[in-house]
């Protein structure tokens, strides 16, 4: 069995980066110079979101299905630099060669991925092989969106049409959304130093990315109802057994499969 490895990620804006790109000196706060990003994404897209490049990863957090195995943990220790979480993320690409989903990872988390973990002098060969390497790659890599080696969940069911959130989809079959915060609130949570937290909410949307890759693959014949439903108890049978906070109240909250 191939291992499942689906993922988010969690960023605040890039303050030593807009310092450096908008020539800031330690007159302007933090506080100031995230506003000014937020200002400048807001006229330019309506909303707070800043350019891939200039998000700074502060959270990274995966749900693997290896073998017999199940488990849902966010990469690293808390504070652990962004570079040494980034590297840590396509370290297991290279251990596992996982089927890599995600939901809207394509559009976002990726490129992310990309322009930091290039600031970072990030190393990633099977990560970015496209056949140089291995032959089975020229027909099946994470880089093109057409392979389904990285499946972008949300891209794939939106078939360019308006996209759907991970939140909304959860509800409407059953998952918990949003138990935690809301990604618009990161930033102010990780200045209240709140990381355990948004490392937590990340560990969720990861969660909920595997169930619902799951019932898409019951959808599409790959799985029976039966094993999708023995597959559900799995997840549910783990989740008890870390017995943690978070995961405990996405417990009490997942509705009886439908």
């Amino acid at each position: 069995m191939t291992p499942i490895l689906t993922f988010d990620i969690e960023t605040i804006p890039d303050i030593t980066g807009l310092r450096i790109l908008h020539g800031l000196d330690d007159n302007v706060s933090d506080v100031e110079v995230a506003e000014m990003a937020f200002q400048v994404s807001r006229q330019r897209t309506g909303g707070d979101f800043v350019p891939h490049h200039l998000q700074r990863v502060v959270a990274i957090s995966c749900a693997l299905r290896l073998g017999t195995h199940f488990k849902v943990w966010s990469l690293g220790d808390l504070g652990e630099s962004e570079g040494s979480l980034i590297q840590r993320f396509f370290d297991g690409i290279e251990k596992y060669t996982p089927q890599l989903v995600s939901w809207n990872g394509g559009g976002c988390e990726l490129p992310v991925l990309h322009y930091r973990g290039l600031i970072h002098g990030v190393v990633c060969p099977r990560y970015w092989d496209s056949g140089e390497r291995d032959r089975n790659f020229e027909q099946n890599n994470y880089l093109n969106r057409d392979h389904t080696r990285h499946l972008d969940l949300m891209e794939l069911l939106a078939r360019k049409t308006e996209n759907v959130s991970l939140s909304d989809l959860s509800k409407l079959i059953g998952l918990p959304a949003k138990i935690g915060m809301d990604s618009s609130n990161v930033w102010d949570a990780y200045q209240n130093g709140q990381l355990a937290e948004i490392r937590h909410d990340c560990e969720l949307n990861a969660l909920s990315t595997y169930l619902l890759f799951t019932r898409f693959q019951m959808m599409r014949g790959v799985l029976s109802r039966i094993v999708y439903q023995q597959e559900c108890d799995l997840v549910r049978a783990e989740l008890q057994k870390l017995n943690q906070a978070h995961l405990n109240a996405y417990l009490a909250a997942w509705e009886p499969t439908k």
